[in-house]
């Protein structure tokens, strides 16, 4: 067998096993509406406003990686980004993680996307870490615990994205720099 002949095999294969889960749904929905009609439409007018929802920010991550894609280059993410940028890199991380919105799941293929560019582990770690400050929250986070609590709570989660970034990048050796750390 070719080298070309075993690519197309494994292409061939990963879109095959791609549209497993959504044909798996489609049958499942048929299978209820079939079934149980009114419980079936309901889920399916369910299922719709839940894809509804996170269309709007799944569009705004699609338009992030073709920015990226069209105006930075690999050598400028690295830089930013990259597995030895040092507390740069971590507090732009921070920032990233703390001002990105939407469900977690569609910032996914862009972190995978940076992390093909040269981001390293735990800049990738401190950035998911960092999602749980949201900065439209700590109003009413601080009408319910007060100031210093919320204050201290936050400089404990940066604090402590950081240090699981550190130790991300320690038990997960890069492959092109091992050792490397933050």
């Amino acid at each position: 067998m070719s080298v070309k002949t075993t690519e197309k095999t494994k292409k061939t294969k990963s879109i095959s096993f791609m549209l497993i889960f959504p044909v798996l749904v489609a049958v499942i929905y048929g299978v209820l509406l079939a079934i149980k009609p009114e419980q079936g439409l309901l889920a399916l007018k369910n299922s719709g406003r839940i894809f509804l929802n996170i269309l709007q920010p799944l569009a705004l991550v699609f338009v992030a990686m073709l920015v990226l894609n069209l105006f930075l280059k690999p050598g400028q993410i690295t830089r930013l980004l990259g597995k030895r940028t040092g507390i740069k890199g971590a507090m732009l991380s921070v920032v990233a993680g703390i001002v990105s919105v939407g469900p977690i799941y569609v910032w996914y293929p862009l972190l995978k996307e940076l992390r093909k560019r040269g981001t390293g582990n735990a800049q990738i770690a401190i950035f998911l870490y960092n999602r749980a400050v949201k900065p439209f929250l700590l109003p009413m986070m601080i009408a319910y615990f007060g100031w210093v609590y919320v204050g201290i709570l936050t400089v404990l989660t940066v604090l402590a994205s950081i240090t699981l970034g550190y130790v991300v990048s320690v038990l997960i050796k890069e492959k092109d720099r091992p050792g490397s750390v933050i």
